[in-house]
């Protein structure tokens, strides 16, 4: 299958200081040689530590900001060499959920107006059925028609959320870039999220390229998972295969870190020592290996490449071939106690006795939404 968007080399570095006389003198390199691609219908996951540069990614592959260098193809166009008039075509097949839905949401414009000002910048409803077109917005993310006439202070985050998921559907987008969107929620409200961007995308077929620093959400709405670090792709696979066996000691790491509630489970850690590097002065060779516990010489003067297994499992890393096992780091079964097991079972039998509609966050059925998720942690 072709891939929906496909990008190649990217690269954005940013001015860190200047001289007196205004001339660059260091350089952020946020984003540094990053390829990916993202098939039709399908969740990419961009992972990492904050200021690994990857909501930098998200927002070159959309053209809210220009790249130094690469090459970005949507539906095979190329996509940095567009027109203004073709470049505002492209944004409606491409839109993007902030990680804070207070603020980027206008406090002046009623809900309504807010998702009427896609609909007349595109030209895509005749302006007497745009009222209606509003309305259908609102049931598709699970709130009542009315809330179109108040302003997103009078609603909850969970809530205000939902408005954003409206705003980016109101032009019918083949892709949704995601950037954090339930790090600012309640953990009680996430998983509803989660699970209306998962419905919305089994019904309307979207792609999503979603970035989280959070595995735990990672892990349940994911096919594929793309780990930086310091402007880097060093790992990318399917969730399934990542998580059961990651390569890279960085990907280790961050699956270890995850909470299970569960005490007795018996895992391995693997607990980074000294702290991150920055990326006006990234280290020599690999990125990580200032951190790293396997660190040979190589590693401090080569960069290595990513490079894909037999499965297509792409790693960037001298010694991915020499590590230990890594089965202990997070448990296959997903670590669930036998009480949080037992709750869940619970809700979704609930659920099925007659609360299954979408509510706001403020209802019965919006929290017998969020057990669908199944999260060991962080949900």
């Amino acid at each position: 299958m072709t891939a929906l968007l496909e990008a190649k080399n990217l690269v954005k570095h940013f001015v860190g200081t200047r001289s007196v006389f205004g001339r660059p003198t260091a350089f952020v390199r946020a984003v540094d040689g990053v390829s990916f691609s993202v098939k039709a219908g399908e969740t990419l996951a961009l992972v990492g530590e904050s200021g690994c540069g990857k909501s930098t990614v998200s927002r070159l592959v959309l053209r809210l900001i220009e790249p130094d260098q690469g090459e970005i193809f949507f539906e095979g166009r190329d996509l940095l060499a567009m027109g203004a008039s073709e470049l505002r075509a492209f944004r409606r097949d491409a839109q993007i959920i902030f990680q804070d839905p207070y603020a980027s949401l206008n406090p002046r414009m009623t809900v309504g107006q807010i998702l009427t000002e896609p609909l007349v910048l595109h030209d895509l409803v005749p302006a007497e059925q745009r009222h209606k077109r509003v309305e259908e917005l609102l049931r598709l993310v699970g709130l009542e028609p009315r809330a179109a006439r108040r302003y997103a202070h009078e609603f909850s985050g969970g809530q205000r959320q939902r408005i954003a998921i409206a705003r980016a559907l109101a032009v019918e987008p083949k892709l949704i870039v995601c950037d954090e969107p339930v790090s600012a929620l309640d953990v009680s409200i996430r998983s509803q999220i989660l699970n209306l961007l998962r419905d919305l995308q089994q019904r309307l077929g979207l792609a999503y390229i979603f970035v989280s620093h959070d595995l735990a959400v990672v892990k349940h709405i994911a096919d594929r998972v793309a780990v930086m670090n310091l402007g880097h792709i060093v790992e990318t696979a399917d969730a399934e295969s990542l998580f059961a066996s990651p390569r890279h000691p960085y990907s280790r790491a961050l699956l270890s870190a995850i909470p299970v509630p569960k005490p007795r489970t018996k895992r391995s850690r693997l607990v980074l020592e000294g702290e991150m590097p920055s990326a006006l002065n990234p280290p020599s060779g690999c990125r990580f290996h200032t951190r790293c516990p396997y660190v040979i010489d190589r590693c401090r003067s080569e960069l290595p490449q990513l490079l894909p297994d037999t499965t297509g499992h792409l790693t960037a890393c001298h010694r991915s071939g020499e590590l230990p096992p890594a089965d202990a780091i997070l448990p296959s079964d997903g670590g669930l106690s036998p009480a949080l097991a037992r709750l869940i079972a619970a809700f979704n039998r609930m659920e099925g006795s007659g609360n299954s509609g979408v509510g706001t966050d403020d209802t019965p059925a919006a929290h017998a939404e969020a057990p669908h998720v199944n999260a060991p942690a962080g949900i």
